[in-house]
């Protein structure tokens, strides 16, 4: 017998012996998710800290645009870029801001709206569907997200949903999810923050909608 024949014997042998396996039926309803409090907003707070963004609640958008304006004078902010229509209309002559294609590449702080807040993960779904494109959320060292609580959603799976929801099945063509500042540990294990997107990440949560 050669060597192919006895190997191919061993393994016949070795399955014919093989006791039988048991699959038995896996646990369906147990929750996936870590359970968490009631309060969203809670604990969007405590999971957008853990991995070191900045949250900011206030009431409306004229004390966000306040909000923005310590930002801007804490890190000595020159460029603060700003696409999206609504927002640029209620920070008009509250904060400084451009929307000049000539000043993006120039920009230190980005502003934008998001689609939904994730309490679970700490983090927010963006997508180019709105003014605010497909850059703006990744070129500035500093990313602003301005929302307000009734975009706050349990879990990923909701924000999801309700994103199809809202294009009734037809997504923008980007959709991101944004877990706190840009970071790496690609480069011999060393976290490095800004490395794809920006560095510091502060999401201001109004209480009332707009």
């Amino acid at each position: 017998m050669g060597a192919r024949e006895n190997i191919l014997n061993r393994i016949k042998k070795a399955s014919e012996n093989r006791n039988p396996v048991e699959v038995t039926e896996p646990d369906w309803d147990t929750p996936i998710y870590l359970e968490q409090g009631k309060d969203l907003t809670a604990n969007f707070k405590t999971n957008l800290e853990l991995i070191a963004g900045s949250f900011i609640s206030c009431k409306n958008l004229d004390e966000a645009a306040v909000e923005i304006q310590k930002i801007q004078d804490d890190f000595k902010v020159e460029k603060t870029f700003l696409l999206d229509t609504k927002l640029k209309k209620a920070f008009k002559e509250k904060i400084n801001y451009t929307a000049r294609k000539t000043d993006f590449e120039k920009m230190q702080v980005g502003i934008t709206p998001c689609e939904f807040l994730i309490a679970h993960l700490g983090s927010a779904l963006i997508s180019s569907g709105g003014d605010s494109g497909r850059r703006l959320h990744v070129f500035p060292e500093t990313h602003i997200i301005v929302a307000h609580k009734k975009q706050l959603v349990n879990y990923l799976d909701d924000g999801i949903d309700q994103l199809q929801k809202k294009y009734k099945g037809k997504l923008p063509s980007i959709v991101t999810n944004i877990t706190g500042p840009s970071r790496t540990a690609d480069i011999e294990k060393t976290l490095v923050m800004g490395m794809h997107g920006p560095r510091k990440l502060f999401v201001i949560l109004c209480d009332e909608p707009f």
